[in-house]
């Protein structure tokens, strides 16, 4: 006789447990003991990792200096070997809010601009550098034009004018530094965290050695995860490796300056007291470099092409100093400002909101305490140079 309750039985679905393991009730004593064992070991372990976590970002949150918690966070990712992650969440970022094409620049802009209209040519007090080439025609009143950011003794040492990057994002603002290299000298600051360590030269400048300052700027891609493709190297001491090929700024005893290829252009000698390596140079010869447009020359995959913040610096034919800092910047772009501006050779340094800069100081009120003052404003305070520094900096001083 068929059993048709025993068949309804079996074709009824089974219920699955939720956990792959046996019930308490069916354990031994000895198998539950060891499953506590087990579970608390796991908890434990859990409860570790996460106090792990929040303290290692709490260190990340708190260490000292003026960086933001966008910044401070993904310095953290990139310190434990996430750089990766962190690359792709700033292009879902730049994905989401990419720059605005089209458009005329804001109010404040426009009249910061224009305050360099008629402060060059013959017959004013003091002789500034004749108008850069724009790369938007016609152009704005006061554009490209040259004005005094910090004079000493009556020279400008330091002159600064501002231009839009290029024809698509004319809503957007780049500003342009020279520095009379004969006149001025030129010291490598290390940051507190990158490259990290113990130099005699301070991670910042501190009240006392503030005289004479003129300006600062900010250092490159990181060394210490190798991101800047070279080294640093600062009171003897290298950090990462000096490589052969690498765009450079090299720092002399006598307060000078230099910019080239490591290797071809400038070398290690006994006077050499400073090196800072990032990528390859953007501008030799005069000429925009070969590789400006490819993948991984300047950036993490098409970063070279994203138009971000971004600084740079170059020297020109006579020695001076060029320093570029600019809102909606590819690596093409950048590297033709640089060139307009007379850079012969030139190279990048960093990118996104938080770390390009450009500083001038006045000391007309306090010459042992000069004001700085930001050419671009990227949201980080002027005087950040004047507390610890997390990454390295150049800071100049008059002769």
């Amino acid at each position: 006789m068929i059993d048709n309750d025993a068949i309804a039985a079996a074709d009824a679905p089974r219920r699955r447990r939720l956990l792959p393991w046996k019930r308490a009730r069916d354990l031994t004593p000895a198998q539950r003991r060891r499953r506590r064992i087990a579970t608390r070991s796991t908890l434990a372990v859990g409860l570790l990792c996460t106090g792990w976590l929040g303290w290692s970002i709490g260190q990340a949150l708190t260490y000292p200096g003026r960086d933001g918690v966008e910044a401070r966070l993904a310095e953290w990712g990139r310190d434990h070997h996430m750089g990766l992650v962190i690359n792709q969440l700033e292009d879902w970022q730049y994905q989401l809010n990419p720059p605005r094409v089209g458009g005329s620049l804001s109010t404040a802009a426009l009249a910061r601009m224009k305050a360099t209209e008629g402060t060059s040519g013959v017959g004013t007090a003091v002789p500034l550098l004749a108008p850069m080439p724009a790369s938007i025609t016609p152009r704005l009143p006061g554009e490209g034009v040259w004005r005094a950011l910090v004079s000493y003794h009556g020279l400008p040492l330091v002159q600064g004018t501002y231009v839009r990057p290029d024809t698509e994002h004319s809503s957007y603002e780049a500003a342009v530094a020279w520095i009379s290299a004969g006149h001025a000298r030129f010291e490598l600051h290390p940051g507190f965290r990158e490259p990290g360590g113990t130099f005699a030269v301070p991670p910042t400048i501190p009240v006392g050695q503030r005289t004479g300052l003129i300006a600062t700027w900010n250092g490159g891609f990181r060394i210490t995860d190798g991101t800047s493709h070279g080294g640093f190297y600062l009171d003897g001491r290298t950090d990462s490796t000096l490589r052969d090929g690498a765009a450079s700024e090299v720092f002399y005893r006598d307060g000078s300056i230099r910019i080239g290829t490591w290797g071809r252009d400038v070398s290690m000698t006994a006077d050499v007291v400073g090196v800072r390596q990032c990528l390859t140079l953007m501008v030799d010869g005069g000429r925009i470099a070969d590789n400006i447009d490819v993948p991984y020359a300047y950036g993490w995959a098409y970063q070279g092409k994203k138009y971000v913040e971004r600084s740079g610096v170059g020297i020109t034919a006579k020695g001076d100093i060029i320093m570029v800092v600019g809102q909606a910047l590819s690596a093409r772009t950048l590297a033709e400002l640089m060139q307009h501006a007379g850079a012969v050779r030139a190279m990048p340094l960093d990118m996104n909101g938080a770390w390009p800069s450009f500083m001038s100081y006045d000391a007309s009120a306090d010459p042992a305490n000069p004001k700085p003052a930001n050419i671009l404003d990227f949201g980080e305070a002027a005087d950040r140079y004047y507390s610890q520094a997390t990454r390295d900096f150049v800071a100049v001083y008059a002769r």
